[in-house]
């Protein structure tokens, strides 16, 4: 007698009858197109899985996951409406493929460097791990070794450096595909050129947004996926589930590595290239911005792809994604101290992600409200910045309405029914800090407001009064700034604590994760603000398209005014950066700690006492790097620019024709310059910025073998971090506003005022712009990324600090 066949849901190890109908549906036995297509659609996918017993967490997270993939499609569909748009004339796309050819020239030249860096990093994370070892990890808790450790952080590091990647990638194709377009559309329809440019920074934000989501989704999902198959308890598995974020950090380092490089050798190029033909063209030889006689003319053009869109998009991608990592590694440890329920540990971990798919969707409403009237304008034309802040304050409302619903949702556990209301207003702080640093930053570097007229007002005695008057702006405009950061972390964290969660002990443990909450807060909005950054190196491309193919004077009106505004965009963009990550930088440093005392076998860092002298230095050493790390960005685009220089005049004294404008200049020339140099200049402060935090605690692993001091190279490595994101902070602020009031300041004159074009002031002020022009598009930018960066290989490289 044949034995009886089981039931197709045992066979597959379901415990549930009632999910047959199911199994048989799809027939495992013999699947066809179908099965498997409806398998991995979201329904099937969430189906299989919650039969499979990954009912609350994979239903949680896939749902996120699948908004990222929705995200994605929706972006190519408003991608494809862009490409739709007219090109212009021959002579506007033949300077568009220039400029596409040099700027995707140097991103491959640019990403084969950072490739190679990369997979010696990740070979350095494995075998650190390797032959380190995990403490806990392969004790008692997750079943983790040295090897397979190694594979995760190593795998998750450049998974990382990948996105963070296609990120600067598509925020840099997008804008060499929209410039013309935008152009184009100036010469019809102003309503036209602000959308397709708008339209296009969001395709560049909500990429970076939607990958971050993705990535750290899908890592997730592959770790959970490994615990649950490994670790037969699953009482075990809930208690430790909170865990999984702290081995997912090495996808934020390899985020932040690539930033890193990508930033300062774009922000090198594009201020170099920027720095030379300023002044050989406005001051020594009065000839207007973007004029085609210029040789590095298409140079700068192109530097506006490879360091404002690629650079800025691979460091935006980074903001984002260590700043979740971060909230999700407190929200594990706070449900872990409080002892809550699986159900919440998931909710508290996971409530960064959904925060994000929130900023999708107010974001993406708030956009289709940026309009004006179509045509051209004939008397006056509507301030480009209103027009944008009417979809900010939609996006706003919806931000701030459903933020307190998914905290409602997410963060109302039984045991504390009015911790949602506490952990809400902790994301009203956020919100309003993001606004407050927008005002406070456009005050600083818009033209509209006093600090930059002053600088114009100096800008008549000379060059030197305009660079004091500009030093003294940007050293101004870090007070209210920090001012408004303390007030905010001080009431988000007392907020916090009044949700009235405490651990095991009766401590209330809220307050550090409240003020996760209010970084959360700045990000609910942060898709359309990063599009409002985005919007600006593609209008200033549209400029210099419509000057070098000669349209009518009416044209470049309208792209100098969208051009004024993206100026003020990208410093508000850069301000924003600024407070978010000083707010994640907190966070990240706490994580540290966890991540010491989760990997440490026996002791953990509860205090630290900066009067050592080890751990004394070793904040000195973090604050001193800021200051060498800004020098050498700034003395890069300084070397870089007197190539150009130098090449700008030769063709100028070898070819008298090309000033006449009988004869064409050598474009490409400038181009390879730039090029080479950004290449090359990148790599000394990169590797500064890469390499201190390792070689310091090398060193302190050395002192501590006479010393035999508990953990004494973590202490100090978090000294490190403190001090050096205190400076970082700092120094950041300073040179992106102090450059983009300068900017502006010139811009100003531009205008008409004080003499206009060509006059005494206008050179002064140009002197100024190329001063300022390194500090807020290379230096300063790179600093956001400099003290995450600190914190996520810190975090990463936790064995070489613990004994």
């Amino acid at each position: 007698m044949l034995p009886q066949k089981k039931p197709q849901y045992e066979l597959l190890g379901v415990q549930n009858p009632e999910k047959e109908q199911f199994i048989n549906f799809i027939q495992f036995d013999h699947l066809d197109i179908k099965g498997i297509i409806f398998l991995i659609s979201p329904l099937g996918t969430c189906i299989l899985l919650q039969i499979f017993g990954f009912s609350y967490l994979i239903q949680f997270i896939s749902t996120v996951l699948h908004i990222s993939i929705i995200t994605i499609i929706f972006a190519t569909c408003i991608l494809d409406q862009i490409l739709r748009h007219d090109e212009g004339t021959k002579e506007m796309k033949r300077i568009a493929q220039s400029i596409e050819e040099g700027s995707e020239g140097f991103f491959k030249a640019q990403y084969g460097t950072i490739i190679n860096l990369s997979l010696i990093f990740a070979l350095l994370i494995f075998l650190v791990y390797w032959q380190k070892g995990t403490g806990d990890l392969e004790k008692d808790e997750i079943p983790v070794g040295g090897l397979v450790i190694g594979l995760l952080e190593g795998g998750s590091f450049l998974f990382g450096a990948f996105c963070s990647g296609f990120a600067g990638f598509a925020g840099m194709w997008v804008s060499i595909k929209a410039n013309s377009r935008v152009a184009s559309a100036a010469r019809t329809c102003y309503n036209t050129a602000i959308q397709l440019s708008f339209r296009g920074g969001y395709f560049a934000a909500v990429i970076n947004v939607a990958l971050a989501i993705f990535g750290i989704s899908v890592l997730f999902i592959v770790i959970y996926v490994y615990c649950y198959i490994t670790i037969t308890d699953q009482q075990k598995l809930d208690e430790q589930i909170n865990k999984i974020p702290l081995l997912l950090i090495g996808y934020g380092f390899g985020a932040s590595f690539v930033a890193m490089f990508a930033q300062l050798g774009g922000g090198i190029y594009t201020k170099a290239a920027d720095v030379g033909a300023d002044l050989i063209g406005k001051i020594e030889n009065d000839i207007p911005e973007d004029d085609p006689r210029n040789p590095a003319v298409i140079a700068d053009l192109v530097g506006d792809n490879v360091g404002d869109c690629a650079g800025q998009s691979a460091d935006l991608f980074e903001s984002i994604t260590a700043e979740i990592l971060s909230a999700m590694i407190l929200g594990g440890t706070l449900t872990h101290e409080a002892n809550l329920h699986i159900n919440y540990k998931v909710t508290f971990m996971l409530f960064p992600l959904v925060v994000h798919c929130l900023d999708i969707i107010s974001s993406t409403i708030g956009m289709y409200f940026v309009r004006t009237q179509p045509g051209i304008p004939t008397k006056y034309i509507e301030d480009p910045l209103c027009i944008m802040k009417k979809g900010y304050k939609i996006a706003m409302i919806i931000g701030f309405f459903g933020f307190f619903f998914i905290c409602h949702h997410c963060l109302n556990p039984l045991q504390h029914k009015d911790a949602w209301l506490y952990f809400g207003m902790c994301g009203l702080i956020g919100i309003i800090i993001s606004y407050l640093f927008i005002e406070v930053t456009q005050y600083y570097t818009d033209y509209h407001y006093e600090p930059v007229k002053s600088i114009a007002q100096a800008s008549k005695t000379g060059h030197a009064t305009n660079i004091i008057a500009g030093l003294s702006v940007g050293m101004e405009s870090t007070g209210i700034p920090i001012l408004i950061i303390s007030v905010g972390v001080l009431g988000a964290y007392y907020l916090g604590e009044q949700s009235g969660i405490r651990n095991r002990q009766g401590e209330l443990i809220g307050g550090l994760f409240g003020t996760a909450i209010a970084t959360m807060g700045m990000f609910c909005t942060g898709v359309y603000i990063l599009s409002m950054a985005a919007f600006g190196p593609i209008v200033d491309n549209a400029g210099g398209i419509v000057e070098m193919s000669g349209c009518d004077e009416s044209v470049r009106q309208i792209t100098d005014r969208l051009d004024a505004v993206g100026n003020v965009t990208k410093a508000n963009a850069k301000g924003y950066s600024v407070g978010s990550a000083s707010l994640a930088s907190f966070l990240l440093f706490r994580a540290f700690i966890d991540e010491v005392n989760f990997l440490s076998p026996t002791k953990k860092i509860l205090e630290i006492d900066i009067t050592q002298p080890e751990i004394f230095i070793s904040g000195l050493i973090g604050a001193c790097t800021v200051f060498v790390f800004s020098s050498w960005a700034l003395r890069a685009v300084g070397n870089a620019a007197q190539d150009v220089i130098k090449e700008v005049r030769r063709q100028f004294r070898e070819n008298e024709g090309i000033l006449l404008g009988t004869a064409q200049p050598n474009y490409k020339q400038c181009v390879e310059i730039v090029t080479k140099a950004g290449l090359r200049e990148m790599i000394k402060p990169g590797l500064l910025s890469v390499l201190t935090p390792l070689i310091l605690g090398i060193i302190l692993r050395a002192i501590n073998v006479v010393r035999m001091q508990e953990l004494l190279p973590a202490k100090a490595i978090c000294a490190f971090l403190m001090f050096s994101t205190c400076t970082g902070i700092l120094q950041a602020l300073f040179l992106n506003n102090a450059g983009g009031a300068w900017d502006n300041s010139k811009k100003y004159i531009e205008t008409g005022e004080l003499g206009g074009k060509g006059s005494d002031a206008h050179k002064a002020a140009v002197t100024g712009d190329t001063v300022g022009d390194p500090c807020k598009d290379t230096a300063g930018p790179s600093i956001h990324i400099l003290i995450k960066l600190y914190s996520t290989i810190t975090i990463v490289m936790v064995p070489l600090f613990v004994d």
